[in-house]
């Protein structure tokens, strides 16, 4: 059974790539999850092989019940956006899973450049807490109960995103 998303892909959302493209791949996720981080490498591998052809989306989807730290990783992640650096935090994020306290977020923070001091305001902002709060609500009206989850051109993907398994679906869609 495929579901649609939902929640259309809007300029809120964290994109790479060209707006334009045939493909678009969504990934609700969890920078504290494994198989995300696996994902993580997939999503890379996709980007490498679709190029232009590709734009990722990348939602918070953070499984507090069973990752304590994904919430203030996604608001790291939301803090950095503000200024202009979310692909470099959400690098740093998927490579340094297990090491997701609040020190340590700092610690990336200070590693990609931002303004400590508004970095520290923001990290604690209602605004991005109630921007990955939506982004969860969005998530559970696509039925989405795990991470991560797909989406490309707005249906769920269901099949295999490990090694090639995506990079070959997508390319046998265009």
């Amino acid at each position: 059974m495929n579901s649609a998303l939902k929640n259309p892909i809007t300029k809120r959302d964290h994109m790479l790539g060209i707006q334009a493209a045939p493909l678009v791949l969504l990934e609700y996720g969890d920078y504290q999850c494994s198989s995300c981080g696996d994902s993580y490498m997939a999503v890379n591998n996709v980007i490498q092989a679709m190029g232009e052809d590709i734009v990722f989306v990348f939602r918070n989807f953070p499984l507090t019940d069973i990752h304590p730290d994904a919430f203030d990783a996604a608001l790291a992640a939301e803090a950095a956006a503000l200024q202009n650096k979310f692909w470099e935090m959400y690098d740093l994020l998927f490579q340094n899973q297990a090491y997701l306290s609040e020190n340590e977020l700092f610690s990336y923070a200070r590693r990609i450049g931002l303004d400590m001091d508004r970095f520290g305001q923001d990290i604690q902002s209602q605004a991005l807490i109630s921007k990955i709060d939506a982004d969860i609500e969005s998530g559970l009206r696509s039925g989405v109960s795990g991470t991560p989850t797909f989406y490309i051109n707005g249906e769920k993907f269901d099949g295999d995103w490990t090694g090639s398994g995506l990079v070959q679906y997508l390319r046998e869609l265009l």
